[in-house]
């Protein structure tokens, strides 16, 4: 009997995100490509996280920090969002990917894009919308230099809304 999908779908894991996680090229959707990506961290399948993002990220160089995040206590996905890019090769999604981190739930907002090329969706890139217009103050700017942690999928700490990895890492 198959389980509920760790994609948060309703749906059972053989009927979502196990065609994809057995076969990239069942991905038909920027929507079921990220469901699918989100799964594998639930499921540790760091493979396939690596061989799902865009082959111009380079994500094989990053395997080390690749596989720290897909390690983390992931617990829950809600896809506020999906909407079309500029071409038909192109897509958006939006969600809140949910963590469990030093004894706190950690919500992860990014609008993702995807691309479509030789028949395959891949990842390429992410921003963070910001829910409120005030200006965020990041913690960890009160912190030595020295002891400054910044995860590459961590928001860039300069502000621009792109991840660490795309901006200033």
């Amino acid at each position: 009997m198959s389980q509920p999908c760790p994609c948060h779908s309703n749906k059972l894991y053989s009927d979502c995100c196990e065609p994809a996680h057995l076969n990239h090229s069942s991905v038909t959707t920027p929507e079921q490509l990220m469901r699918s990506r989100y799964a594998a961290h639930e499921l540790r399948l760091v493979d396939y996280v690596i061989n799902t993002y865009h082959p111009s990220c380079n994500a094989e160089e990053q395997r080390e920090g690749i596989a720290d995040s897909v390690h983390s206590d992931w617990c829950g996905l809600e896809v506020t969002n999906t909407e079309a890019g500029s071409h038909e090769n192109e897509g958006f999604v939006t969600f809140n990917a949910y963590l469990n981190e030093d004894g706190q739930q950690l919500c992860l907002t990014e609008r993702s894009r995807f691309l479509k090329e030789d028949g395959l969706w891949y990842y390429i890139d992410g921003t963070f919308p910001q829910a409120q217009k005030e200006p965020v103050v990041d913690e960890r700017l009160n912190q030595p230099i020295s002891s400054l942690k910044v995860g590459r999928n961590d928001p860039c700490i300069c502000g621009s809304g792109k991840k660490y990895k795309k901006c200033c890492g």
